[in-house]
């Protein structure tokens, strides 16, 4: 009998421990994983209808939460929806959040530990908690300006950041969407909205941002600069090296030849120097700058610019990353190096690449975060500069600095010159096989003490509209950057 109860009494504590670990486990350490869970809508239902704080661009809320119905206090709301659409996402009672809603939503519903004693407080007074706004680094003027040059109809991005801050200053995309139409109260207008929405193509309401952080394209010519960086850091090459500059390429064992690019004046040189390749963006030279130095040199350099890495936590917004391709033959590795076959990267890859360049090899975490205010207004939170990688050398860096020049000044990225000022910049065109492209700029101004940094893409244009929409359009961001 003894036994048997002591056996009982064992059976009973060992399932109080279990159960006192659970308990503890949600309670303490599983508490955070639970609440991000988009599976676990009862943190949402409980704070859906509370005054969330805004989301503020250049002192003006984009997103708010204003006074509703008796059945719900509040109803959240945006400002210019189309325009901040990729950047804030929506807040919905059904479909969840996305955006910066999701990834401050703790600070935007008050419930972050930042604030935990102005619930506290606000508990103390009988009201309900309220939740902190988050200013945002970008520049709506900027904004605006970006947007706009994107035609309705197209498929484009264009990111604009400080290169020695890492602050974005402008990230749009089109076709955006109204996040108004997913954060409507109305379920059965909300679903009939999101079906609609999920129609056009390029809108990918399951991602923060369907271009800039999100799009993975081929970015075509703008990736010899990794091809740049690479041979000047294996030490086989230096700024007077002669690069052979045939037509075409062949390779062993297949008829597949690799032509030069047609669109200026490579086809006029049979070798080529660094400034002369880049100016006119030959193809050649680079793909045997790749089969010269191995696909893990320029794998390795692409990493360094950040190709397959983290972009660190201060940018907020979900990124889609791809390293450079692996195992590759000698066709695939010369079609890679000129960023084809299948190397993809976002604009904004694109652009930290080009703003590490810009900063002497660093490239600066990029970050969306201005300051997080208490419903007070005091600052809880004010994100400062960080470096995130080292991605050359400073010498290297300007040494590519110099050539990008030159091919303002003298190659095909002339549209992108502003006068009384030296801008530095790259084009790109990525072949689609349909007699379309992928066109790109990418660059930075004042070549000598660079303050802006501008990645344009225009998806799925003949080569005439992609000269138009990038190259002089970067010209127009950066003379209003610069003129601000």
């Amino acid at each position: 009998m003894n036994q048997a109860i002591r056996s009982s009494w064992i059976a009973a504590i060992a399932m109080f421990v279990l159960i006192f670990g659970a308990l503890s486990y949600v309670q303490v350490v599983g508490a955070d994983q639970l609440q991000a869970n988009v599976w676990n809508k009862r943190a949402l239902l409980q704070n859906y209808c509370n005054d969330r704080g805004a989301i503020i661009v250049g002192g003006t809320p984009v997103a708010q939460s204003v006074a509703a119905t008796e059945s719900c206090n509040f109803q959240r709301t945006y400002t210019q929806p189309e325009l901040y659409a990729g950047i804030t996402g929506y807040f919905s009672k059904n479909y969840g959040l996305s955006g910066i809603e999701k990834a401050m939503d703790g600070q935007l519903a008050g419930s972050s530990d930042q604030l935990f004693l102005d619930r506290i407080g606000q508990l103390f007074l009988g009201n309900q908690p309220k939740g902190a706004s988050v200013e945002l680094t970008l520049d709506p003027k900027i904004q605006k300006l970006a947007y706009d040059l994107i035609p309705e109809g197209r498929r484009g991005s264009i990111v604009v950041t400080n290169p020695k801050t890492g602050a974005i200053l402008a990230m749009v995309s089109k076709p955006s969407y109204d996040p108004n139409l997913v954060a409507t109260q109305d379920a059965e207008a909300e679903a009939a909205n999101i079906n609609e929405l999920n129609q056009i193509p390029g809108i990918n309401l399951n991602q923060n941002v369907s271009g800039p952080t999100g799009a993975l394209l081929a970015p075509g010519s703008v990736f010899k600069l990794v091809d740049t960086a690479a041979a000047l850091s294996s030490g086989k090459y230096n700024k007077d090296s002669v690069l052979p500059n045939p037509a075409e390429m062949t390779f062993p064992g297949i008829q597949y030849k690799l032509p030069n690019y047609a669109g200026g004046n490579c086809y006029t040189r049979d070798t080529a120097s660094f400034a002369f390749a880049l100016q006119q963006s030959c193809n050649t030279p680079f793909a045997r700058i790749a089969l010269d130095l191995g696909e893990k040199a320029i794998a390795d350099q692409a990493a360094k610019f950040g190709f397959g890495q983290d972009l660190g936590d201060q940018l907020k917004l979900d990124y889609a990353k791809k390293a450079f391709p692996e195992n590759l033959d000698q066709a695939g590795l010369a079609q890679s190096a000129i960023g084809q076959r299948d190397v993809r990267a976002t604009p904004l890859q694109i652009n930290l690449m080009t703003a590490a360049i810009a900063n002497g090899g660093v490239q600066m975490q990029p970050n969306l975060i201005k300051a997080v205010r208490a419903p007070d207004l005091r600052a809880i939170s004010e994100p400062k500069p960080q470096a995130l990688r080292t991605s050359t050398t400073p010498e290297i860096a300007q040494q590519i600095t110099e050539w990008m020049a030159s091919v303002v000044s003298d190659g095909i990225g002339r549209g992108a010159a502003v006068r009384g000022v030296q801008v530095a910049g790259k084009t790109g065109t990525a072949e689609l096989g349909n007699g379309l492209n992928n066109s790109w700029f990418t660059g930075f101004a004042p070549a000598n003490d660079p303050q802006v940094a501008v990645t344009i893409v225009m998806e799925g244009v003949d080569i005439t509209t992609g000269a138009q929409l990038t190259s002089p359009n970067a010209k127009k961001i950066f003379e209003a950057v610069l003129n601000k």
